[in-house]
């Protein structure tokens, strides 16, 4: 017969383990990303508002090839990091760019989505900069200049090559387009694309390749977009085309650490959610049925999408951004509303009371609970995606869109809250409509084109808040700090990562 120590419940007895998972994730996820700068020297500089990063390797004797990295349209510097942490091994000198609107670079992009050329022009002169800059460096041969691009960055840098014969080589990693490129310019052309991509960026770079001479195209099989970026195919290509004899690129040294600690923090908040406030009974609010449930949801998400593309916050400062603002805030709204207003028992009824016992204590003040909480959400999201993925902290106009982007995202959650009852795959089912809603504009043209781009990662911060609300839920947290955690959960990523424009 097993005696089972005193005070001990199994509930707690899993709450300890988590936070022991927890700490050990977060302890190998920060050593990993220590681990990543091994050998390698990380210097940053802002020329003419631009801010550049060198990255190279230490110890390397004499004159190196220089190569310049443009990131893609919502990417940054940080994003493109693993690319220069290749090249930089193979011998070369490094330097990543911010271009306008994106990462560190507070300015905006003009006419983003609107005025091509102009956006063009703010790109070639952010490019410019950066070459004219690496150039001087003392130890970069400036002879063997290599321009790398991804996405727009892509077409940036092909743009840039094909008007400057000087540049030695050039890769364009998802080229949009070559239709201005002219015949046969750049030379020393490396092409390369996702096998998963949408059939135009293959075509692209299938038909830019038959155009000049010195060409090569390679498909990289298995990976969208923004995987491409971490496929070791594309590593290793373009150390080939820069040239060294570095050793076997490591695409994921950082983002695998990142992970860990992404896993590190999701498995410590249950810990610290049961800290914080206990497991205390929470009230069951009566609920309409579930398909009514949907189908509110559906319809508020449709109406959502078309009331929001017309919303002034299709006017703000945060390219796509602005439009999925505007869409969370009407969705919210008329969730909030039918929740009030439809005939069925509703999320404002009279609770039942609880009556299941659940061993709790006693809770920390709601307002101290709910700070800490939503620091931790912050910390959570921001630490390993600006460590180890793209840039996300917030710079110039960011300051004042975080908030405005947060108030739509905690009307949006917490009419979901009020429309489900609580009921927490119920609220999982309103997210899910809600991302099928927001693909589903891009499609019909109401959204632009990019958020198909975003949706797949906008579709995991949904999720990962949903789970977090459901552990808020369990530990008895007041009817509005999920809406409140969550909304810090979604805001900060979408509000510090989409460009400024």
């Amino acid at each position: 017969m097993s005696v089972r120590p005193l005070g001990v419940t199994p509930a707690a007895r899993r709450v300890a383990v988590l936070a022991v998972l927890a700490a050990l994730a977060l302890a190998f996820g920060g050593y990993g990303l220590a681990r990543a700068d091994a050998g390698l020297s990380t210097r940053r500089a802002t020329v003419d508002g631009v801010p550049l990063t060198e990255v190279r390797a230490t110890g390397v004797p004499g004159r190196r090839p220089g190569v310049v990295i443009a990131h893609g349209f919502a990417g940054s510097a940080r994003l493109m990091r693993p690319i220069a942490d290749t090249v930089a091994r193979q011998g070369a000198v490094a330097l990543l760019v911010d271009g306008a609107g994106h990462g560190a670079n507070p300015a905006r992009l003009p006419g983003a989505g609107r005025d091509a050329a102009d956006s063009r022009a703010t790109l070639e002169h952010d490019l410019s900069v950066a070459v004219a800059y690496l150039r001087t460096r003392p130890d970069v041969d400036p002879a063997r200049i290599v321009l790398v691009g991804h996405s727009m960055g892509a077409g940036a840098v092909t743009r840039y090559a094909a008007g400057h014969p000087d540049v030695a080589r050039t890769v364009a990693i998802s080229l949009p387009d070559s239709d201005d490129l002219p015949d046969g310019r750049p030379d020393g052309l490396l092409l390369i694309v996702g096998g998963a991509e949408f059939p135009a960026f293959r075509d692209t770079a299938e038909a830019t390749s038959r155009r000049g001479v010195g060409r090569r195209l390679v498909v990289v099989p298995g990976v969208e977009h923004i995987s491409v970026l971490f496929a070791g195919r594309t590593h290793d290509e373009v150390a080939a085309w820069v040239g060294g004899g570095g050793g076997p690129p490591r695409p994921l040294a950082r983002l695998a650490p990142a992970g860990l600690l992404l896993l590190g923090f999701g498995l410590g908040f249950v810990p610290l959610a049961t800290l914080l406030l206990g497991r205390r009974p929470r009230p069951s609010w009566p609920a309409a049925p579930t398909a009514a449930v949907l189908a509110v949801a559906a319809s508020a998400a449709g109406l959502g999408a078309l009331v929001g593309a017309l919303a002034p916050t299709t006017r703000l400062p945060l390219a796509v951004g602005g439009h999925v603002t505007g869409f969370l805030l009407v969705t919210g709204v008329l969730l909030a509303a039918a929740a009030r207003w439809w005939p069925l028992p509703a999320a404002t009824s009279t609770p039942v009371p609880a009556t299941a016992p659940v061993a709790h204590r006693a809770p920390v003040w709601s307002a101290v609970a709910a700070v800490l909480l939503t620091g931790y959400a912050v910390t959570a999201v921001a630490v390993p995606i600006h460590l180890g993925f793209t840039a996300a902290l917030p710079v110039g106009d960011r300051w004042w869109l975080l908030p405005v982007v947060a108030a739509a995202c905690l009307v949006f959650l917490t009419g979901a809250e009020l429309a489900t009852a609580g009921r927490s795959w119920r609220y999982a089912a309103v997210g899910g409509i809600a991302v099928l809603a927001l693909t589903a504009s891009a499609v019909v043209g109401l959204a632009p084109g990019f958020v198909l781009l975003v949706v797949p990662l906008f579709a995991v911060l949904v999720g990962w808040q949903a789970a977090w609300a459901a552990v808020l839920r369990r530990a008895g947290a007041p009817r509005w700090l999920p809406a409140l955690v969550g909304a810090a959960l979604l805001a900060w990523p979408m509000a510090t990562t989409l460009p400024l424009s």
